[in-house]
């Protein structure tokens, strides 16, 4: 319900929000072989995150049980989400010939056949109304967020389901209706993308934070602060916040960030320049990890132990440079107490690990970790009695001892994720991954041009199993946020674009189409992991970092706008005003008002959905 006595709302703003699409732009485009085998069975190399739905997608279009069907990946030129379902229609296409003619076939994408085909980041509208009081609480929230589906539903609907659970990002509403609806187009097909639609849900929220704090007249992070969750608090769908690191993160981060001190001297440097202006900003997220699709919560592994001591792992996972297989050989090792350089992690593949859930939903290093500790748990089991005969024994002496009294080493391990029941029940995740990021920006009001001074990131990743890699994947999405946020900005042919055909993509290479390089990483960066907050519902203590940084990278959108709304306050216009993503130069200049510049009030630079 979204009901809150009308009394105690002595403020009530309502206003919108747009989020551009984002294209994936893997270094390794949609490619795939297949290669006919004897009589019905196929066998295909893909490059995909889910090789199970690539096997039973091609069973269906060649009329064949999926047994005669092998579908494996050996690792991806990344993938972040556009692989995930978009790639099956691709395989599909080169198995008819390959099956017919009985002759192996290969098909591998242009960057702007890709780019046009194989879908994109849902692209969200979202209209707003929220009621407060002179504190800055909130007492209650009405949402209607919409997304731009494409011409066919694909996964569409589950975006839009973690968008509406992602609304509150850290915060407590006590009222609140969040009501997703999605769109269908004249676009390609629109897919999973790093975050699956809780950016999209979280960067709202954060727009009407910033309104409701221009309503009052005090900083935006107060308003955050003000509202953040406590532990034990419930979230909107009736779930239950245990080991909410939010209020710890924040008072860590602000100290070792002097957010206080630097937002004195960001306000010193606009007072004595007119045509650059420096802004700042904080902000925190959270992130459910697990599928809303129930049934996906689950994984399977296979570990081989050899009579020389090395051991082979096969599990559902991809490796897609996110460094899956390097923390599920450090858990093999571990587990297996042995040098992780004796584990060799092999190929995904269809016939060692049926019934894969895709590489997705940042879940896969706890699933497969998991599904993988379970099988070396067996082991341990069948070689203790060996352990204990041989001891100072090397491992491959254990092993041969153990195959010679006929001992079973290899192990199937399963994984079955607990607690949580999917999309509409009380635990839609089985916990949240947490993290907040400073960011100071310094903007050219003539040019709409900007550099990121200085990022600061504390990350809530449990136990790291693997620091090294963990960093390297905040800071990877930490960019690629930013991406999304201020640089990438995919056009379409629509009334505000007469120019391309409708429904037709303009933004289709490198030449028209933005990421992120060197040039745009902040010049200074650190990057923290939180201590001593062991996470008690993963494998290892660890937490999920794949997805949640991704966020972060709006702390670079709202110091932007802090940095605009300085150059506004130059030229007597204060007050609110409305910034869609991505904040590209071209509407940073345009929100910079001067006498060139100023088209009115209600005026908004454009932005193709």
């Amino acid at each position: 319900a979204c009901q809150a006595p009308s009394e105690a709302c002595t403020h009530v703003v309502e206003g919108d929000m747009k989020i551009g699409a984002q294209d994936h732009f893997y270094l390794e485009t949609n490619a795939c072989v297949v290669i006919p085998q004897e009589g019905d069975e196929i066998l295909t190399y893909s490059s995909t995150q889910a090789p199970a739905k690539h096997q039973r997608a091609i069973a269906h279009v060649l009329g064949v049980p999926e047994h005669k069907v092998v579908c494996k990946t050996k690792r991806l030129g990344g993938g972040f989400g556009g692989k995930e379902t978009r790639a099956i229609f691709i395989n599909c296409a080169a198995a008819v010939p390959a099956y017919d003619l009985q002759r192996p076939v290969r098909l591998c994408l242009d960057r702007d056949e890709d780019m046009q085909m194989t879908g994109h980041r849902h692209a969200f509208y979202g209209k707003y109304k929220v009621g407060f009081n002179a504190e800055g609480k909130i007492l209650a929230v009405d949402l209607k967020i919409y997304n731009n589906g494409g011409n066919s539903l694909d996964l569409s609907a589950a975006v839009m389901q973690r968008a509406v659970l992602h609304a509150d990002n850290c915060y407590n509403y006590p009222n609140a209706r969040f009501h997703g609806r999605i769109c269908k187009t004249n676009i390609s097909s629109n897919t999973a993308f790093r975050g699956f639609g809780g950016p999209q849900g979280m960067i709202v929220t954060e727009a009407w934070m910033d309104h409701m704090a221009r309503e009052l007249g005090v900083d935006v992070e107060s308003v955050r602060h003000a509202n953040l969750y406590q532990e034990g608090d419930r979230i909107p769908c009736g779930m239950k916040l245990d080991g909410f690191n939010i209020n710890r993160i924040w008072t860590e981060l602000k100290e070792s960030s002097k957010f206080d001190q630097r937002n004195r001297e960001v306000e010193d440097f606009n007072a004595k320049h007119k045509y650059r202006k420096r802004g700042i900003a904080f902000v925190p997220t959270k992130f459910g990890i697990a599928f809303t699709l129930l049934y996906f919560n689950q994984g399977g592994a296979l570990v081989h132990v050899y009579t020389d001591g090395t051991v082979l792992v096969t599990h559902g996972g991809v490796e897609m440079g996110q460094g899956l297989h390097t923390k599920i050989a450090q858990i093999a090792a571990q587990a297996l107490k042995i040098p992780a350089k004796d584990v060799f992690i092999s190929e995904t593949s269809t016939d060692k690990v049926p019934n894969a859930s895709p590489t997705a939903a940042s879940a896969s290093s706890d699933m497969y970790g998991a599904a993988v500790l379970d099988a070396c748990n067996q082991l341990n089991e069948r070689l203790q009695k060996y352990r204990d005969e041989l001891p100072g024994a090397s491992f491959g002496e254990i092993a041969m001892t153990a195959h010679k009294d006929r001992v079973d080493l290899s192990a199937h391990g399963f994984y079955k994720m607990p607690e949580v029941g999917g999309f509409g029940s009380e635990r839609p995740f089985l916990y949240y991954t947490y993290g907040a990021a400073c960011s100071e920006v310094e903007v050219d009001v003539l040019t709409g041009d900007y550099q990121i001074h200085k990022t600061d990131i504390l990350m809530d990743v449990g136990n790291s199993i693997n620091p090294a890699i963990d960093i390297g994947q905040i800071e990877g999405g930490f960019m690629q946020g930013i991406g999304l946020m201020t640089i990438e900005e995919a056009v379409w042919g629509d009334r505000d674009h007469p120019w391309v055909r409708p429904g037709f993509l303009h933004t289709r290479g490198p030449g028209t189409y933005k990421i992120p390089t060197a040039n745009d990483i902040p010049v200074q960066m650190n990057v923290s992991l939180l201590q001593d907050a062991p996470n008690p519902h993963a494998v290892a203590s660890s937490k999920a970092i794949g997805e949640p940084p991704l966020f972060l990278g709006s702390s670079v959108f709202f110091a932007i706008k802090n940095a605009i709304y300085n150059a506004r306050k130059g030229e007597g216009k204060e007050g609110f005003f409305p910034l869609h993503s991505p904040a590209t130069p071209e509407k940073i200049r345009m929100s910079c008002v001067d006498k060139y510049t100023d088209h009115g009030p209600d005026y908004q630079a454009k932005t193709s959905v």
